[in-house]
């Protein structure tokens, strides 16, 4: 009765305006007996009134403590409880799950967001006036070869260059910018735009990679010359050697030395014919017919099929698959024409020179899901003037090279909607290059 009574709000200041009363009268008619007792209940009555207000200042900054430790998983009671205290408990209820509702949407929203950030195939990084990095999405990160990125003063591990442009570009400012990794050489294009965040100026920062961009071009106008040229050279040939095999079989009992002229016509023209029929084929790779493939099984397929034509017995391949059931979706076919191409290439390139030759192929998956494939030999490592020419069409350092397989292969990573690239490594010896699935 006595706690019905001390939590019920219109009791207490029925009973202070009575106490006041009372004792105004007691005073002003010196019943000073009376006026006594009903300042003893008067001030009973205050105590009670504060002790009330505390208590619900105790449950609004212990609602606000947990709402910090985000914990709402609490609620206040709200049965056998006064009016007054029911509608307070109820009223801080709800505040908890407004606000819990508030954070959670905000928390949904930016997953939504982070979840659009790194489906892009733009960089995107904010930044502030004085270099720290407020968010980056993975695309950024795989540009930049990088993990963790929060200043842009570790940008001056990779490019002193690079650094310098992130630190000081400005809004509107269009820049490009060169730099080598681990991948190779990167061309990126950077784009800024700015905004404020939390009262601080913040600049958005978008970086592409114009690698690709460069060598689609770089292909398609390869392609367009070989085929140009292959159907010129055809056109003259055959005619050649055709007109030449009929002069044959029409006289045979001519002159010795016209005839031998014939027939060296005819097979210089045959042999014109077959090495332009090996340049068609860079201009003329079937569309990929993609299927899911163990790489273990393949890779292992690709060893022995290796070894069986290994004129070099002192080279060992060393394999290294992980997961061991990793799995690749594209057109096995193509792909096989990529791997033997590069092992036969990595042990022409050890040749007989190296008593410890070693191949070594890695495959892998990244976070983000990609696979990799690293095709690794210990032989002597591609001069730096040669490497940015190796993967261009007709470009060969062999006496009896063609110039075609690198190109070929790329030609063939890219229609499959992968790369191919190169790592040379001079100072550990070793050359390696890389095949990427998405």
């Amino acid at each position: 009765m006595f706690n019905r009574f001390s939590n019920s709000l219109t009791l207490r200041i029925i009973l202070l305006v009575v106490c006041t009363a009372g004792m105004t009268c007691c005073a002003l008619m010196k019943m000073w007996g009376w006026f006594i007792f009903l300042t003893v209940i008067w001030l009973i009555s205050i105590w009670m009134m504060r002790r009330f207000y505390k208590r619900n200042a105790q449950k609004v900054a212990f609602m606000f403590d947990a709402i910090d430790n985000s914990d709402y998983a609490f609620q206040y009671a709200t049965s056998g409880r006064s009016s007054n205290d029911k509608l307070v408990s109820e009223s801080l209820n709800r505040v908890t799950q407004i606000l819990f509702q508030a954070k959670a949407d905000t928390i949904q929203q930016e997953k939504y967001y982070e979840l659009i950030m790194n489906s892009v195939n733009t960089g995107i990084i904010v930044i502030d006036d004085k270099g720290t990095i407020y968010q980056t999405n993975n695309e950024a990160l795989r540009l930049l070869g990088m993990t963790v990125f929060t200043h842009a003063k570790q940008l001056g591990r990779i490019d002193p260059e690079l650094e310098q442009v992130i630190s000081t570009i400005r809004p509107g400012d269009k820049h490009q910018v060169s730099f080598v990794n681990e991948r190779g050489t990167v061309h990126l294009s950077i784009r800024v735009s700015e905004m404020t965040l939390q009262d601080k100026h913040v600049r958005i920062i978008a970086i592409n990679d114009i690698n690709s961009e460069l060598d689609d071009k770089e292909i398609d106008s390869w392609i367009r010359l070989t085929r140009v040229l292959t159907h010129e050279m055809m056109n003259s040939i055959t005619p050649i050697t055709s007109l030449s095999d009929t002069l044959l079989s029409m006289h045979k009992d001519v002159n010795k030395e016209i005839k031998n002229g014939l027939e060296v016509i005819s097979t210089t023209g045959k042999s014109l014919i077959s090495f332009v029929e090996s340049y068609r084929r860079f201009t003329h790779i079937p569309t990929p017919n993609p299927s899911l493939f163990y790489v273990g099984q393949f890779i292992d397929r690709m060893v022995q099929l290796t070894q069986h034509h290994n004129k070099f017995p002192h080279i060992h391949i060393k394999t290294d698959i992980e997961p061991s059931d990793l799995i690749v979706y594209a057109d096995e076919n193509l792909i096989t024409q990529v791997m033997l191409n590069l092992l036969k290439n990595a042990m022409q390139a050890i040749g007989n020179e190296s008593t410890d030759g070693l191949i070594s192929i890695h495959a892998f998956c990244n976070d983000e899901e990609a696979v990799f494939i690293e095709v690794t030999n210990n032989g002597p490592t591609i001069p730096p003037e040669e490497i940015e020419h190796i993967f261009v069409p007709f470009f060969t350092t062999k006496e009896s090279g063609s110039g075609i397989g690198l190109s070929v292969s790329r030609q063939i990573m890219r229609l499959s909607g992968g790369s191919l690239s190169l790592k040379s490594r001079p100072e550990n010896g070793q050359t390696t290059f890389i095949l990427m699935f998405p």
